[in-house]
């Protein structure tokens, strides 16, 4: 197992004096060298301080940890037989990849659709949201899929009116909501407004839900990137210092006129904006419950991460006891925005233990007889055999699986592709597919014939981009599951997949790759 890279890497742009020889505990170079301009991480440290915590540059990258865990979903494999099918007739005419059913159908009353078994699973207040948010909004709505509005969007928007603490007009969350919900058709999918303390306390669900006619909410006890809240970088005094004043952790303080000074002089040129942590308590939790019921909301989704097994057990049990509709669970290691670099790759479940006790966790409930909500998963997905794996892993209780740097990317390359179109200045890597969009989006056609004329020529390409490629992981998951005489989603189970290792098959209890079928193959060869 390699280790984490501990003094330099590309996420805070540093590096080894001594690429080839560095010391393995510590990450040093074999030979630190007085005179060095400090380009590690510990050198760029001794100058920037606090500024090296964090991934960089901020507002135009996601990140996620480069810790390479001792188990992972490459060390489990899928498997299948080659006699009868699931979910439609034996019948080589039919049982065709084609025909595999991907919808899948959630919610306590079993009604919210989603027409492919993921979702983004919650991007907020950073700018490489904001600035994609176009493409990710529209294209998941064509798409049919579930869009996540995460933490922090209304206090971070600067034209948000807000009367003796509570929010009553915005423009950011309104244009969010509005982008997808205009291009959401045939009911499929949903646009979901999560929330955490800073949220909350502004009444930003009860806005979401009464002004914006928002159906889903989200509660938020945390993600797989961090064990804080969520963070952001503030490039603008005036800006830092309303954030100050709406509640916020701005760091350093803004209005502080030394620290006013040391800005204005250039010592430092971002400030930081930090959440709260949330405390979480049974009666606190029913009652946000209750409050968001009564607003109005049909849908209420818990969100919560990496954190130890007792945590994670509390809220599948609060989401059994109190019906909700979607519980999400976040495994250590990703992120989108500027989660601290340490923190990203060191704290947390990593997603094979974390998805192990949750099926564990499920099941102790389900043999009782108690209520199980649908579950999402999340940790690094982004190809359609880690959501075979996923879905497979912790079936029949995984229903969906959560993504957000995958979609994220494919949206930021189909806005810089139609970028390059405009300016007529197509890459040569993509230019030997075409130079329009008809010619380089393979699946223009179709939304062509979809939406009309009209409509196609008014999309951003970042959502034809991430149609696209949800187009290819779809084509790809009917494959799978054809493969293994899946024709349906309800049909996948922990029988699909076997592991690689026996220390994969100790933590999952999924069976080791030479153990499967041994009493079947001891019948069959009598």
């Amino acid at each position: 197992m390699s280790l984490t890279k501990l003094n330099a890497t590309a996420a805070t742009l540093t590096k080894n004096r001594t690429e080839g020889s560095v010391v393995p505990a510590s990450g040093m170079c074999v030979t630190c060298i007085d005179g060095c301009i400090g380009m590690c991480e510990i050198g760029k440290s001794a100058y920037r301080g606090h500024e090296v915590i964090y991934p960089q540059p901020f507002g135009i990258i996601t990140s996620a940890g480069e810790k390479n865990y001792p188990v992972d979903y490459s060390h489990f494999t899928i498997i299948s037989g080659v006699i009868g099918a699931e979910g439609i007739e034996a019948d080589s005419d039919k049982a065709i990849f084609p025909s595999v059913k991907l919808e899948v159908v959630i919610g306590n009353d079993k009604k919210l659709k989603f027409r492919y078994p993921w979702l983004i699973s919650g991007i907020g207040s950073t700018d490489i949201a904001k600035n994609n948010w176009e493409g990710l909004a529209i294209g998941s709505a064509i798409s049919g899929t579930g869009l996540t509005i995460g933490e922090n969007v209304v206090g971070m928007d600067t034209a948000s009116v807000i009367k003796s603490g509570r929010v009553i007009d915005t423009v950011d969350l309104k244009r969010r909501v509005k982008l997808y919900t205009d291009y959401q058709h045939d009911g499929y999918g949903a646009i979901i407004v999560q929330a955490n303390v800073e949220d909350t306390r502004l009444g930003v669900q009860e806005y979401a839900i009464e002004k914006l006619g928002v159906k889903c909410v989200e509660m938020k006890w945390g993600q797989g990137a961090k064990n804080i809240g969520g963070e952001v970088k503030i490039k603008d005094l005036k800006k830092a210092q309303m954030l100050y004043e709406r509640g916020y952790v701005v760091l350093p303080n803004p209005t502080d006129p030394n620290v006013i000074k040391a800005f204005e002089r250039g010592s430092f040129k971002e400030f930081e904006r930090h959440s709260r942590v949330g405390m979480v308590s049974e009666e606190a939790f029913a009652k946000r419950v209750e409050e968001l019921r009564k607003a109005g909301a049909k849908y209420i989704f818990l969100k919560t991460g990496a954190s130890r097994p007792a945590a994670l057990a509390l809220a599948i049990k609060f989401s059994s006891k109190y019906k909700l509709d979607l519980l999400t669970i976040d495994a250590a290691g990703g992120g989108t925005g500027m989660s601290p670099w340490r923190m990203m790759n060191e704290w947390g479940i990593p997603p094979v233990e974390l998805h192990s006790l949750a099926y564990q966790y499920a099941k102790q409930l389900s043999d009782k007889g108690e209520y199980v909500p649908p579950i999402a998963v999340g940790g690094g997905f982004t190809f359609e055999d880690q959501i075979f794996k996923g879905l497979a892993m912790g079936a029949p209780f995984v229903k969906m699986i959560g993504m957000a740097r995958a979609p994220i990317a494919a949206a930021m390359v189909g806005k810089t592709i139609g970028r390059s179109i405009e300016e007529h200045q197509v890459p040569v890597y993509v230019e030997r597919f075409g130079s329009s969009k008809d010619e380089i989006f393979v699946t223009a056609a179709t939304l062509r014939k979809e939406l009309g004329n009209d409509e196609f020529e008014k999309l951003p390409t970042g959502a034809i981009g991430l149609y696209t490629y949800y187009e290819r992981l779809a084509q790809g998951l009917r494959q799978l599951m054809a493969g293994c005489r899946k024709f349906s989603l309800e049909y996948i189970s922990r029988d699909d997949i076997a592991t690689l290792t026996r220390e994969a098959a100790e933590i999952s209890g999924i069976k080791y790759v030479m153990d499967v079928d041994k009493a079947e193959v001891d019948k069959i060869l009598g």
